[in-house]
C-alpha cells in the first residue's frame, strides 16, 4: 500500500537532501506495517509530485517525546513551530524515511489525473503513481 502525502515544500526538500530523517503527523495510517512507499506532493505554491520515500518504523508518542527523541533530524530548528503544530493533540507520529528519492523534472498530478484534489494530509493510493519514479533519471538523497 502507498500514500500521497501533502507537505509543505520545505520539508520535502529537507526529506530529499536527506537531513528531515522523520516526517510528523498528527494522525496515522490505518496500518503503517502495511505503508510502503510515501509520495510527496509538495503544496503551494509547488504544487507538485516531487519525489517519494520508502518508511521505516512508524513511532506513536506525545509531542514532547517525539521531539526529543527525533527534534535533531526533524528538518525543523525551531521547537516552538514543532509544538505549535501539535498544540492540539496529545500525540504525534514520526513516519521514519529510510530511502528518498526525488523525482526529475517533478509532476503535475493533473496532467495524469483529471480531477486531481491533493490530501489534506494524506490519501491511500493504488498504483497510480509508481510509474512516475520509473521515467525520468531519480536521484538519491545523497
Amino acid at each position: 500500500m502507498n500514500v500521497l502525502l501533502s507537505i509543505k515544500p520545505e520539508f520535502s526538500d529537507k526529506i530529499l537532501s536527506g537531513e528531515k530523517q522523520y516526517e510528523f503527523r498528527k494522525t496515522k495510517f490505518s496500518d503503517p506495517t502495511r505503508v510502503d512507499t510515501v509520495y510527496m506532493y509538495a503544496s503551494s505554491p509547488v504544487q507538485r509530485i516531487v519525489g517519494a520515500f520508502s518508511v521505516g518504523r512508524v513511532e506513536e508518542a506525545s509531542p514532547e517525546m517525539l521531539w526529543d527523541e527525533y527534534g535533531g533530524v526533524s528538518g525543523i530548528d525551531d521547537q516552538s513551530r514543532f509544538m505549535g503544530y501539535f498544540s492540539d493533540t496529545e500525540k504525534g507520529y514520526a513516519i521514519e524515511v529510510e530511502e528518498s528519492k526525488a523525482l526529475h523534472p517533478t509532476v503535475d498530478p493533473r496532467t495524469f489525473i483529471e480531477d486531481f484534489h491533493p490530501p489534506v494530509s494524506f490519501q491511500y493510493v493504488n498504483g497510480e503513481y509508481d510509474h512516475l519514479m520509473n521515467q525520468g533519471s531519480p536521484t538519491g538523497s545523497d
